[in-house]
């Protein structure tokens, strides 16, 4: 046997850790759980020209919803579109019946935003990246 660390890895490879996993899971939950589809998504924010001027994107299986990313540009922060694309997001989520949305900011980003929108820290890992704190937030739906 012999261990390969590859930035290009080939799907096959990928598809066999994929099976292997839900194998595993298997034992342990239901298929119905196991084999659920992820559900992808983003929310935008445009102006009058169509422009992106912020947005959302999204990950979601099981029960919970992962906000992977949040960006506002520079003149729309402040304005309410945060809360704007939060709520849109959290409205999907719950359409499509998940419980729970998480995300993770870094100690110079979004942390009371998130907090004013209910979410409340469940991890904190110090010194990621180096000289700042990334948080963990959920928030019951």
């Amino acid at each position: 046997m012999f261990i390969e660390t590859t930035s290009s890895p080939n799907s096959e490879d990928l598809k066999t850790i994929s099976q292997g996993i839900q194998r595993f899971n298997q034992s342990h939950l239901s298929n119905e759980l196991v084999l659920e589809a992820d559900t992808r998504f983003a929310v935008f924010a445009k102006d009058d020209k169509g422009i992106v001027q912020g947005g959302i994107r999204a990950l979601a299986f099981w029960n919970y919803c992962i906000i992977e990313l949040l960006w506002l540009s520079k003149e729309t922060r402040g304005s309410g579109v945060g809360r704007q694309l939060m709520a849109a997001a959290e409205a999907f989520a719950i359409e499509k019946g998940f419980s729970y949305m998480r995300t993770e900011t870094l100690s110079f980003q979004a942390k009371p935003f998130y907090e004013k929108l209910g979410y409340k820290v469940y991890g904190e890992l110090d010194d990621y990246p180096a000289g700042f704190t990334t948080y963990c937030l959920v928030k019951k739906l």
